[in-house]
């Protein structure tokens, strides 16, 4: 019998039994961009702008000692009297730490006028101190909560008689004297969160602003209220904007939005 010859199969030839690669040529194709980015990028801010947004900002803000220290490096003039910002400061302090008698003296003694303009914020400074006499009253042991009724009748109890939403906010802040501290419902549980003093801090240091006929807001906040508001402008009006603008304010903000495309506005 004749025996036929066969050649091998490819598959048994040397080194044909390891996996074939696929060779891939890496994409060196640059992205499109969009033509209002490459208009971004063509603004340049003035430094010296910017130095004085900053200052602005420590000045406005209440940063004494580091507006003093950054107008000398950057060669400015203080855009405040050291002293009244020093002064706001302090105030802003003592409402943080609770010492509320004391903000208010120091308020006025600064700026007399100013509780008697604004008497809701007068209210919610006093409304403060009840919150904090009340606090004080939680805890001490066996604590004695004739202080802040006997503060409450004296100072807020001829004003929220005239005026119903100071007597609803007195009658819910009189009504942590019958709860503990840490069994309050939301709404009780926020007058002890520090965010009231944040917050009633935040519009005593707006009120002397006012006074001294300084701007009340940073304005570095204005200029971002602004961008958002122009963003949000020409997006309702189908301008031909990218999918997603950045702030400007943190380099890793490119890759840190949110899925829907679109980064949370600061407002």
């Amino acid at each position: 019998m004749v025996s036929k010859s066969f050649a091998p199969h490819p598959s048994s030839a040397t080194g044909a039994d390891k996996p074939l690669q696929a060779s891939s040529t890496a994409s060196t194709t640059t992205p499109i961009r969009h033509a209002f980015e490459r208009r971004v990028e063509d603004v340049k801010p003035v430094k010296d702008d910017i130095n004085k947004l900053i200052l602005n900002y420590l000045t406005t803000e209440g940063y004494p000692s580091a507006a003093a220290k950054f107008s000398k490096e950057a060669n400015l003039d203080s855009q405040q009297d050291e002293f009244s910002v020093r002064s706001r400061q302090q105030i802003q302090h003592s409402i943080h730490l609770g010492c509320i008698q004391e903000a208010i003296e120091a308020l006025n003694e600064l700026e007399p006028q100013v509780l008697d303009k604004n008497p809701s914020l007068h209210f919610a400074l006093l409304r403060l101190q009840l919150v904090e006499l009340i606090r004080t009253c939680h805890s001490t042991p066996g604590g004695d909560i004739t202080p802040a009724i006997t503060f409450s009748q004296e100072h807020l109890a001829e004003r929220a008689a005239s005026n119903p939403d100071y007597l609803e906010d007195l009658e819910r802040t009189m009504a942590l004297l019958f709860f503990a501290p840490d069994s309050l419902e939301p709404q009780l549980a926020s007058l002890v969160h520090p965010d009231l003093r944040r917050s009633v801090a935040d519009r005593v240091n707006k009120a002397i602003l006012t006074c001294q006929n300084q701007r009340r807001d940073a304005a570095i906040r204005n200029i971002v209220r602004l961008r958002a508001w122009a963003e949000n402008s020409a997006r309702e009006r189908k301008k031909d904007l990218p999918a997603r603008l950045d702030l400007g304010l943190d380099g890793n903000e490119r890759d840190d939005r949110h899925e829907s495309g679109h980064e949370p506005m600061i407002t």
